[in-house]
Parts: C-alpha cells; structure tokens; sequence
C-alpha cells in the first residue's frame, strides 16, 4: 500500500558549498537550513544547477540499518554539522513497492516560508516493512553512509 505525504517530499535549503569529488573522497553538497545549524552533507544524485548560496530545492534519500517506533523527543538530524548519521521524525508517507517510508525529520519554522527536511527512507533491515511505520507515528533510525540530495 503506498500512501501519499500530505505535503511534498521536497526538501528546501540553501545550498552552502559544492565539494568536488577527489581520489579518496567522494563529492558531496552542503545543504544548509536558514534559522537552524544545520549544514548536511550529501552526495549529488544528477546535476546540481544552483550555485552556491542560492536557494534550493530537492529530494534527500537514505538508506537506514534499522528504524524503530519512538514515544518521545523532536525531529532532528544528527550531527548538525557533516553527513547524517541519525535521524528522527514523523512518517509523512509509506511506499511498499519501494520499501521506503518518507520522514519529516524538521527543519526551521520561519514565518512565511517551509524549510523543512522531508527524507525518503530506503528500509534494509528484511524484517521490517514500511506498513510497520504508520502515518503520523514518530521513527528513529542510523543513516547508512551515502545519503543523496537529487536537485529538483
């Protein structure tokens, strides 16, 4: 069953710095959220035609080891600075085709204007399901390594 987020999945954030890929490392974008710390670290999935310091939209994907239903605590990403490791939030949608859950994992509540960090979760763990996450229940979990941002 695949159920649709009541908003979009789209990630919005100012686009910090660009980090061309080198013999050990790979590229990877900072993704920054006005009226927060936040500076994400992202792989680019596709061109990136923002510069930096301009406004941008898009899509974050991640890969979790295993995600768990949480009682209490905020929407988050861990650490603020760097790639994400952890995260939490509120499931917005499931997609049981995909195996994936989209999480509103926050972002800054400025008047007037949504930058929110909506993430599309890919499920590895084969025990679990997106139906073991319903919509509007709180979720947690590690983020493997090689979360992406797909500029929209």
């Amino acid at each position: 069953m695949t159920t649709s987020a009541p908003s979009s999945p789209v990630a919005r954030g100012i686009l910090q710095e660009i980090v061309p890929t080198t013999a050990t490392v790979p590229g990877y974008v900072v993704l920054a959220v006005p009226g927060t710390s936040y500076q994400i670290h992202l792989r680019p999935s596709g061109a990136m035609t923002a510069q930096p310091g301009q406004r941008v939209r898009g899509v974050i994907r991640c890969e979790c080891r295993r995600c768990d239903l949480v009682d209490s605590g905020g929407r988050y990403w861990e650490p603020v600075y760097g790639r994400p490791r952890r995260v939490q939030g509120t499931v917005i949608a499931q997609d049981a085709g995909a195996r994936t859950i989209t999480v509103d994992a926050g972002g800054a509540a400025i008047p007037g204007v949504d930058w929110g960090l909506p993430v599309v979760v890919k499920l590895t763990d084969s025990r679990q399901t997106p139906g073991d996450f319903p919509v509007g229940r709180m979720v947690t979990f590690e983020v493997l390594e090689g979360a992406t941002f797909s500029q929209a």
